[in-house]
């Protein structure tokens, strides 16, 4: 099964990030159920390593902390995001989970985490019209910040592709220390 490790946003939150999908001006809007922002991606895991990851996350213990969202990027050219600043208690937990997940023995991506809320699918190859609509989109929208999220768990999610796009659905949530 296809899995990964995210923080789940709060409803009110979510509409403030459907509203600005809504003033953009083309592409595949990210549905609000798949709204998250990814703290580690799984790939392909066997029923029983799945068992072995909820129980290790389970017992993992973190502080709750706010998240603040502002900026957008085009990620790759293809994905519009909006960026998480990186924060004391988002790097705690992300770390905190990585660690875990490499004492299960787990082979996580490499890359530098850079946390994000990804919004829409973008063209690969977007007409020169497009490519003026998503500029003046960006600079109208270049100051968007969501302030004071609260993070209060995580939750390991199970996401299935489509033709249209990823099914994602929440197998665990794990709460965060008050």
């Amino acid at each position: 099964m296809r899995c990964f490790i995210a923080l789940p946003l709060p409803d009110s939150d979510i509409a403030v990030l459907e509203a600005l999908q809504n003033r953009l001006p083309f592409g595949r809007h990210v549905p609000a159920e798949n709204l998250h922002l990814t703290l580690a991606f799984l790939d392909e895991q066997p029923p029983d390593s799945l068992e072995e990851i909820h129980a290790t996350l389970e017992a993992l213990s973190a502080p709750a902390f706010t998240l603040t969202l502002s900026g957008l990027d085009g990620y790759g050219g293809q994905a519009l995001a909006i960026n998480a600043e990186h924060s004391p208690g988002l790097r705690e937990l992300h770390n905190r989970i990585r660690s875990r997940l490499h004492g299960l023995g787990l082979q996580l991506d490499r890359r530098r985490f850079r946390p994000h809320v990804t919004l829409a699918r973008l063209p690969a190859q977007p007409r020169p019209d497009q490519q003026d609509r998503l500029a003046k989109f960006l600079a109208a929208e270049a100051t968007v910040k969501l302030p004071d999220i609260p993070i209060r768990s995580f939750a390991l999610y199970s996401s299935r592709l489509h033709p249209t796009g990823a099914e994602h659905e929440e197998l665990w949530r794990y709460p965060l220390a008050a």
